[in-house]
């Protein structure tokens, strides 16, 4: 045999070669990158305090929140004549909007599909007749809002809500709706089902409590520390510690005391705004106010006062009729006050 065909390594062989020296420099990329990662955790994890406040540190030091009677005085008149923002007859007045077909893909970064879109009346949204009256009905199955067209800012709204029967996945528990204000921006700008707004969030057991809709939003109030609560542990108190609403890991603040009555039974809800000032009242007792409610949507921009804007009513997974919805302007707000 020739000596250049005894020194020639066989073609497998080589073939062979070259793949484990890929199969290693791949190993030694994946380790590489899974060290960065590790490193990454672990600083963040170090940083936790400093980038993200925990919620026992936004509590430190803030009293307990004892139980407070609170009433309202002074209450405004009219200055203008009563707005009926649901006829009793259709929903001319109002947009329909949903997000995505599956409400579980709402807090996702990543969808199968987008949101549906513009839509709904007539099957998600409509009016019926509920004890006799006509009511406008939100099914929730399909997360979403009924927008009304008119734009409004320092006025009284008042509007009786009851529960459905039905609830639908994700949000068996609790029975969950809302009455968003001062919304503003394209329909699904926040996470493709609402607009941004404010919150007075309808919730069975935290009806009333204060919920920014979206980000670069702020507002302060005044809380007490009340361990019983789950998360935040940050209620809504009369004379006590100011603090900021602004998203994140402080991004509500709890109703005061729970107003709500037995499921099936018509709440009545009233909605004092004036400038950049909010109060929310459950069946003629205050759970909330709010002050100095303004929109920075854009890091390091100017935080603008936010004063009006439109109407939603939520659709979030629970069958909820409304009715009586009406607004007047004010030219005043009334007060929030201990009972004697």
């Amino acid at each position: 045999m020739p000596e250049a065909e005894t020194s020639r390594v066989p073609e497998p062989q080589r073939g062979h070669a070259t793949t484990q020296r890929l199969f290693r420099r791949k190993t030694v990329i994946v380790a590489g990158l899974g060290l960065t990662v590790l490193v990454a955790a672990a600083v963040a994890f170090k940083l936790r305090g400093v980038l993200v406040p925990p919620a026992e540190a936004l509590i430190r030091g803030i009293p307990i929140a004892p139980p407070q009677a609170l009433i309202l005085t002074d209450l405004p008149g009219a200055r203008g004549p009563r707005i009926l923002l649901f006829n009793g007859a259709d929903l001319n007045d109002w947009d329909g909007w949903l997000g995505y077909s599956d409400p579980s893909e709402t807090y996702r970064y990543f969808h199968s599909a987008g949101p549906i879109g513009a839509g709904g009346i007539g099957n998600d949204f409509k009016v019926v007749v509920e004890d006799g009256e006509p009511a406008i009905y939100v099914k929730g199955k399909t997360w979403g809002s009924l927008t009304h067209k008119g734009d409004y800012g320092d006025y009284h709204m008042s509007l009786q809500f009851k529960w459905g029967k039905n609830r639908y996945y994700p949000m068996l528990q609790p029975q969950d709706s809302g009455l968003l204000y001062h919304s503003h921006g394209p329909a699904g700008a926040v996470l493709g089902t609402w607009m941004r707004s404010i919150e007075f969030d309808i919730i069975r057991g935290q009806l009333g409590r204060f919920v920014p809709v979206g980000r670069g939003f702020s507002s302060k109030t005044t809380i007490g520390r009340d361990p019983d609560l789950f998360n935040q542990r940050r209620r809504y108190m009369v004379g006590g510690r100011e603090v900021d609403v602004t998203g994140g890991v402080s991004w509500f603040a709890q109703n005061a005391t729970d107003q709500e009555k037995s499921v099936g039974e018509w709440n009545t809800l009233d909605l004092y705004v004036l400038g950049d000032r909010a109060i929310h009242v459950v069946n003629g007792v205050p759970v909330l106010e709010a002050w100095n409610i303004c929109d920075a949507e854009h890091i390091g921009a100017r935080c603008e006062p936010l004063t009006h804007g439109q109407i939603q009513i939520q659709a979030e997974g629970s069958e909820t009729l409304f009715r009586h919805i009406t607004l007047e302007p004010i030219k005043s707000l009334p007060r929030v006050t201990l009972a004697p």
